[in-house]
Order: structure tokens, then C-alpha cells, then sequence
């Protein structure tokens, strides 16, 4: 099973839309800057927040590059 036919299953299985090919691109994206940014782990607990948000996802990519550039003491950089 590829990708893209697991993505529409699982989303079929959740009852909701799956996401088109510039969203994926979106989350991939996102999910990117969230591995880079910490540990991997938070690259798929960032992409729950995302669709739990109402943000659109060029404002949470935005907010999760804001975040991976915040030092340990609260200072950018």
C-alpha cells in the first residue's frame, strides 16, 4: 500500500476529507520543522495540534519556525 492509499483509508476510517497534495506538502513541511527543530518525536504531535487548530497551515508553519528558533532561555536566535 502506498502513501497516498493509506492516507485515504485511514481517512476514510476517521470520517473525514483526506488531505490534497499541497496539503500533504503542508504537513510534510510542517512536520519537518518540527523534527528539525527538537526531537522527532514532536514532528507527529505537531501535526494533531495542526488539525486540531483552526489556524491555517501556512500561520502554524509559520508559528512552528517561530518556536524552533526560541533558545532554551526564551530568546531567539
Amino acid at each position: 500500500m502506498t502513501r497516498d492509499e493509506w492516507i485515504a483509508a485511514f481517512a476514510r476510517e476517521a470520517g473525514v476529507d483526506r488531505p490534497d497534495p499541497d496539503q500533504v506538502r503542508a504537513l510534510l513541511d510542517l512536520a519537518g520543522v518540527a523534527a528539525h527543530g527538537s526531537e522527532r518525536t514532536a514532528a507527529p504531535i505537531a501535526c494533531w495540534i495542526a488539525g486540531r487548530s483552526e489556524l491555517p497551515i501556512a500561520e502554524l508553519q509559520a508559528a512552528a519556525e517561530r518556536v524552533s528558533t526560541v533558545g532554551e532561555d526564551g530568546t531567539t536566535g
